[in-house]
Order: C-alpha cells, then structure tokens, then sequence
C-alpha cells in the first residue's frame, strides 16, 4: 500500500490544516494519535483545541494537525507513529490508552511526546518519576486502569447478593486490570465470570457466553477498545437488563446505569496546554506528569427504572450527577 493511501486509511489530517501549512511552511504541525475513533472522540478533541488554545495555538491559523486514528486496533499503533515521526511533527501526542504511548515512545527518543495513560507511566517506561519525568515524555494518568476494585465495590453496593458477576476485558490490558479485580473479588466473596474481547468478532462472543452464564451485573473494565463500541457494551446491558458499571461518564449520557472514573475532557485540556507549552520551548523533562484530584461518580435513574432497580438513596447522595 503506497503511503497516501494508508495515511488515508488511517484518518489523514483535516483539509484546513493541510491548507494552511501550504500557506505557511513555518507553522508547527502536531502528530495526534489515538488508539479510539474520531467518532467517539469529538468532545474529546474540542477539549485539546481548548487546552491549546489556552495556549494560543488555534489549528488552521498557528497550528497544524496530523490525525492518526486506530479505531480500537492496537496493531496498528506502531505504524501510525513510525508514519507521524517520519513527517518530523514538532510534538507527537499518543492517546486513547496506554497502548498509544509505548507506540510512540518506541518511535522515538527525540521528539517530545505528550501521552495520556490509565495506569503507572513509570512502570510503562515513559517516564523515569512523576516530578521530574526526563527523556522526551510527559502528560498525564487518569488512573483509569486501576479503579476497577473500586467498581467492584460500587457495583456490590447497587446490587447485593448477586451471585455472579460478568466482568468484561480486554486481553491486552488484562495482565493489569485481572489481578486487582480477582483481588477485590475474594475480599468480598463475589464470584466472577470474565469474557475477554478485542475485536468485533470477540465482543460478540463474548456477549454469548455472558448471556449463557446468567451474570446478574457486569463490569466493563477500562479499555479504548470498548470505548470505541461503546453503544453496543452499552446496548447489550440493556437488552440483557444488566445492572453495568463502566469507567467514563460518556458512558452514563449514552444510558448506561453508572460511571465511575475522572473527566476524561478534563484531561485532554490538560494535553493541549502541556502541548502548548513544549511549542513554546518548553522540555517534556521538566514538564510533571499530571495526576488526578477529582473522581466522578454518575448515576442514570431513568435507566435504573427502566430495570427495576432501586439505586440507594446513599448512593445517589455521593453522586456527582444523577440523570432523570
């Protein structure tokens, strides 16, 4: 395949931004990754073009933008950051999950990298501390793959007594996430069942064997992937009447029951000023990697009636949002 027509299999740039850098050669261009879809991801990108703007870069007049996008496809991660490297971006940023940062981290050691991550970005290698990062990398964790214990328990909470728990995966992230589940699981002698999925063709098999196990509640584990689907994991639930719980509000405003996680827009703000910054001069080395402060916890009452559930008013009481 030549290289235009990959670039356009992969989601390409914008055409304004492609005009505008044949106005002005001189403009920073900046490599955006992501292991999600564009489609997914617009209040997503209206967060990092605020972020940047704070900064004041605005895409198509200071600033242009190369978009690569995996839409759930981990394997092509690597390609798209080899490809963003050899147009020398002036900052590549990797997001949608961590594995878009080791992507880019593999590419290169030169070109400054902005990352968004869900779990320990030292043990992932990407940086060497969270003060004082060094090498080309900095950004931010939204501790997304670590709060599935957390989850658990809120789950529990909403539903006590079920005697089994679907608990939906990604293999690929499933050396992280399973231990802590299968942890927090005996704690509180609640059986599990796990489907693992990665693909189209795993998600739907995965929903068969929830369906023939008759879990009584499901947690989604953390994962672009499942981002990427998310009407269907959400879908499902429904069609199922399954109590879910998931990682992102995004997930409540598209009528699952409850969330449990940081704002995701929040953090993809912070991309775009951190982006900013390096355009400025300033070094990924000197920049902290960003932790949160605030977890969200989001309530959907209308589809909690429409499964005949009754949330707890002490649950409703600790929600940050409830949907009517």
């Amino acid at each position: 395949m030549r290289r235009r027509e990959f670039i356009s299999l992969l989601g390409g740039a914008a055409a304004l931004p492609l005009a505008a850098r044949a106005q002005h050669p001189t403009i920073p261009v900046i490599g955006f990754m992501s292991a999600r879809s564009p489609e997914d991801s617009t209040h997503l990108l209206e967060a990092f073009r605020r972020g940047l703007a704070e900064g004041g870069y605005v895409e198509g007049q200071n600033l242009s933008i190369e978009f690569r996008w995996a839409r759930g496809q981990y394997d092509l991660l690597p390609v798209m950051a080899a490809d963003l490297v050899s147009l020398r971006v002036s900052v590549l940023v990797a997001v949608g999950g961590d594995p878009s940062p080791r992507a880019a981290k593999r590419a290169t050691s030169t070109i400054p990298i902005v990352f968004g991550v869900g779990g320990d970005p030292i043990s992932e290698g990407l940086v060497e501390s969270f003060n004082r990062p060094g090498g080309n990398a900095t950004g931010d964790t939204l501790y997304t793959n670590i709060m599935e214990p957390k989850r658990l328990g809120l789950l529990r909470e909403l539903v006590p007594g079920v005697p089994l728990v679907g608990v939906l995966l990604n293999p690929r992230l499933a050396p992280y996430q399973w231990p802590q589940i299968e942890e927090a699981a005996r704690n509180i002698d609640q059986r599990v069942f796990v489907a693992k999925a990665s693909t189209d063709e795993e998600l739907a098999a995965a929903f068969a064997a929830l369906s023939v196990e008759r879990v009584g509640a499901l947690l989604i584990a953390a994962d672009p992937y499942f981002d990427t689907r998310r009407d269907r994991i959400v879908g499902f639930a429904e069609r199922q009447r399954l109590p879910a719980i998931y990682h992102f509000r995004e997930y409540a405003v598209a009528g699952g029951l409850i969330s449990y996680g940081v704002s995701v827009t929040e953090g993809y703000r912070q991309r775009g000023i951190y982006t900013a910054r390096i355009l400025k001069g300033e070094k990924p080395a000197d920049l902290p990697v960003l932790q949160p402060t605030k977890f969200e916890l989001v309530i959907n009452l209308k589809t909690a009636k429409a499964l005949g559930l009754d949330v707890p008013l002490s649950l409703q009481q600790r929600a940050d949002e409830v949907f009517e």
